[in-house]
């Protein structure tokens, strides 16, 4: 790993970043970095309406350069359930929309702890089953989800709620880096959250102060509504990409949940994205952990 760019992530990574404490000025930091002009990229911005018609939920749609493949893509955002949101992941689904060739659905679900959970999951579910249920006169899609962190976490939770309620499923599903456990303290059962927990940015500590915001009781944590790994059934879910990261806390987990998946007879295939850390999807298209994960989404969509 370049030495800078390693210096950079110890950075990152210091204890006096407190997340339950300072999670509103990293949104502002955020926004102000990723302050793009939408009217620069090729976008139409939407609304759906909650399921009890009390708020509304946006929806950014993003069109690529030229459309190659049919099937939309419904995206969730990353950040842990507290930080990220429609703007600040602009370049990113720009990024996704043009190399996949696809159009991109963006939700803009709301965040923890002003909206802790089941909020977020909330408007996700409703998205979803807005967008993937066809009107009467139009014929089904093939809709794909996708979602990185936290975003993975919901896209995975989505899948099997969509199921449970036979609604219309997605065809397939790309996961990148999901959180699918409730325990990122040393007690952790995955290697990964030992090794890399403290010097690659997305530390433990962060991890659980998420969690903490999002749900904070422990019991609510450990259902398969939050820790999908905890789920007894994982059958007749979409087939699925899981990328991971070689030095991410999140890295077992994510690959233990495809592993799981694949035990309950699915289609799954698990990619580890070597020399990478977690968050690469907002890197620019050109720098290796991105455009590795782009041939393999690529190369899984069109199979």
């Amino acid at each position: 790993m370049n030495p800078v760019f390693k210096f950079l992530l110890r950075l990152a990574s210091s204890p006096r970043i407190d997340m339950q404490e300072d999670y509103q000025w990293i949104r502002k930091v955020q926004r102000l970095f990723s302050s793009a002009p939408t009217a620069r990229f090729r976008t139409l911005d939407d609304k759906i309406y909650s399921a009890n018609n009390n708020h509304e939920i946006p929806v950014r749609i993003f069109f690529p350069k030229k459309k190659t493949h049919p099937e939309p893509i419904l995206f969730i955002h990353g950040g842990g359930w507290v930080i990220g949101d429609i703007e600040t992941y602009t370049r990113a689904c720009v990024t996704i929309a043009d190399y996949l060739g696809r159009v991109v659905y963006s939700v803009d679900y709301r965040l923890a702890p002003e909206h802790p959970y089941p909020a977020g999951l909330n408007d996700v579910y409703q998205a979803a089953e807005v967008l993937l249920t066809p009107l009467e006169d139009e014929e089904e899609e093939d809709w794909i989800i996708m979602g990185d962190s936290a975003g993975g976490n919901l896209a995975a939770i989505v899948s099997t709620l969509l199921r449970d309620r036979k609604k219309q499923m997605p065809k397939k599903q790309v996961l990148i880096y999901p959180v699918t456990y409730w325990d990122h303290t040393e007690n952790s059962p995955f290697k990964s959250i030992k090794t890399n927990g403290y010097n690659y940015g997305m530390t433990i500590k962060k991890i659980q102060s998420f969690m903490e915001l999002y749900a904070p009781d422990l019991s609510t944590r450990k259902s398969p509504m939050i820790s999908p790994l905890m789920s007894e059934d994982l059958s007749d879910q979409p087939e699925t990409l899981i990328i991971t990261a070689e030095y991410d806390p999140l890295r077992d987990e994510g690959e233990a949940y495809g592993k799981a998946l694949g035990e309950s007879g699915n289609k799954v295939k698990v990619h580890r994205v070597l020399n990478s850390v977690h968050g690469f999807i907002n890197y620019p298209a050109f720098t290796e952990p991105m455009e590795e994960a782009l041939k393999e989404i690529q190369t899984f969509l069109n199979d």
